[in-house]
């Protein structure tokens, strides 16, 4: 999931971290699975597979899968769940008509490169092949890159780093599809008001919004805080459970 941000830094993952903040990515996943429909003797990539835990459900099906991921700590971890998994660039991917499905979740936007990952995965599958994934989405988590942005000049940090993600419209992302040499099936935005674990905003923050938090350097506990108050009115509910305005790009495209 590692990608490089609009300003150069990179997002650093703790597969420790993440399974302690971030659990509910694997946790919400029931809808884009249900979308991919895997089947047992399927050959299926899954792209951004993080610390394994949604492809060990792949895998349960019977499919055959191999995850890769750009993180060497969330691959190590997925590793060492018995997984077939190795590093890899999204933008950069080279397999040549191998696998039955492309899957991917939560990790397509990191990948800034969306028309050379699109080309990757065209490239992947076998003709006829399709495409299944889900992501974040034109509006995903507006008020936390409202509030970072907002907050960077008062700790000179790069208002840039407030969204190092790839966040398209349905519409957008159908294009790209299209001219990627896909038939897109169906491609919306899906509003996913999601409670985050006990950690809340701040365990959020520290889990992917580390480039961000580097360039406070020591200012970093204080950004925390700031973006703590000023974010609680809006997404802390009255029994203090933080509730993030997710909204999910999720897809089905064939390989033509």
């Amino acid at each position: 999931m590692a990608s490089p941000s609009s300003s150069g830094a990179t997002q650093v993952w703790s597969a420790d971290a993440y399974a302690k903040n971030a659990r509910f990515v694997a946790d919400l996943a029931g809808g884009v699975v249900d979308w991919l429909a895997p089947r047992p003797g399927e050959r299926i990539l899954d792209l951004g597979c993080g610390d394994g835990a949604l492809t060990e459900r792949l895998v349960a099906t019977g499919a055959s899968v191999l995850g890769v991921d750009a993180s060497t700590d969330l691959v190590a971890a997925a590793a060492a769940r018995g997984l077939d998994v190795k590093l890899g660039d999204g933008a950069a991917l080279d397999f040549d008509a191998e696998f039955d499905a492309v899957f991917s979740n939560a990790a397509l936007h990191w990948m800034r490169e969306a028309e050379a990952v699109a080309a990757g995965v065209r490239r992947a599958l076998k003709p006829g092949g399709r495409f299944v994934g889900e992501f974040g989405g034109h509006g995903n988590v507006a008020t936390m890159r409202t509030a970072l942005a907002a907050l960077a000049p008062r700790y000179d940090v790069d208002p840039a780093l407030a969204h190092p993600w790839y966040f398209p419209t349905a519409e957008g992302y159908s294009g790209l599809l299209t001219g990627a040499g896909f038939k897109v099936e169906r491609c919306v935005l899906i509003p996913r008001p999601t409670a985050l674990p006990a950690s809340g905003v701040v365990g959020w923050l520290e889990t992917f919004m580390n480039p961000y938090l580097n360039q406070a350097g020591a200012a970093a506990s204080a950004v925390l805080a700031d973006a703590e108050a000023l974010l609680a009115p809006a997404l802390r509910d009255p029994d203090g459970v933080w509730i993030v305005d997710y909204v999910r790009l999720r897809f089905e495209a064939y390989a033509i």
